[in-house]
């Protein structure tokens, strides 16, 4: 089974209603990713989600907690020492935010095939894991 992992960016945009083309795509994504248990995300993107959505989309804090309840139903891979060492290095040999590094780094571990981002270039390949910008 192909894993699909999802940054959040995709969470977000499942919030944005001024952005209704993106929005569309994250909601079918996700549910995709649901209907077929593809999906996997990890703390770090749960975390970054709620702090996003409700600063800058003003989402009530009690509505995006219920939506992390939601979303971590799908896969969810617990971010430990050996990760952060691993994007440590992926951020120095690859030119990487430690941020995207991270995301790279647990995605690999977690087994995904497919990294869902617009933060990374599209296409882009580590390892047997590939970017795709989902809204490209």
């Amino acid at each position: 089974m192909i894993s699909r992992f999802l940054d959040t960016n995709v969470l977000v945009y499942t919030d944005d209603h001024s952005q209704p083309e993106k929005r569309s795509t994250a909601l079918a994504l996700v549910k995709r990713c649901f209907r077929d248990r593809s999906g996997v995300l990890s703390t770090q993107v749960l975390q970054e989600y709620f702090v996003t959505t409700t600063r800058k989309l003003r989402v009530e804090p009690e509505i995006a907690r219920s939506k992390i309840e939601v979303f971590s139903r799908l896969g969810l891979v617990l971010i430990g020492l050996p990760d952060i060492l691993s994007a440590i290095d992926l951020h120095r040999t690859h030119q990487l935010s430690l941020w995207d590094a991270l995301l790279v780094s647990v995605a690999t571990r977690a087994g995904c095939s497919v990294l869902f981002t617009e933060d990374l270039q599209h296409g882009q390949r580590f390892g047997k894991l590939e970017v795709v910008n989902p809204f490209h």
